[in-house]
Order: structure tokens, then C-alpha cells, then sequence
């Protein structure tokens, strides 16, 4: 039986966004246990909210090059 009124996965990654100005897919699966942060903020763009996208560039514990993108919330949609 579903519970009645539970936060998608969509909800929480706005919530998040709200909460602390960005989201990266490191935060959405260890904060949210979302894997598909794309696909969700793809979902917010449908519904009107607008994002940016910043690429940051590091190193993982190898050494290696690596990126990742961080979301930014720029606009809500009026309600």
C-alpha cells in the first residue's frame, strides 16, 4: 500500500536546492539516494523551474582529471 502524500524523489531534489543553493549528483545520491539527478532536474525544467549548470573541474583520489556538473536553482515558477 502507498503512503499517501510521500516526497518524490523530483520534491527532495527541489527541497535540497532550496535548502542549500545547488545540488551535484554526489549530494542527490548520498543525501537523497537519487541516481538519476539529470532526469530529475530534466523533470523541474518540464514543470517551469529554470537551472544553471556549473562544470567543476578536480581530481579524484587517483589523481586523475574529473568533473562533475552542480545545479543552481534560477527561477521558480509562479504558482
Amino acid at each position: 500500500m502507498a503512503r499517501a502524500n510521500k516526497p518524490t524523489q523530483r520534491d527532495r531534489v527541489l527541497q535540497y536546492i532550496r535548502e542549500n543553493n545547488y545540488i551535484t549528483s554526489y549530494q542527490a545520491y548520498t543525501e537523497l539516494g537519487c541516481t538519476q539527478l539529470a532526469t530529475r532536474i530534466s523533470e523541474l525544467k518540464d514543470r517551469g523551474y529554470r537551472f544553471t549548470k556549473e562544470r567543476i573541474k578536480t581530481r579524484n583520489r587517483y589523481g586523475d582529471a574529473t568533473h562533475f556538473d552542480k545545479y543552481i536553482l534560477i527561477g521558480e515558477v509562479s504558482e
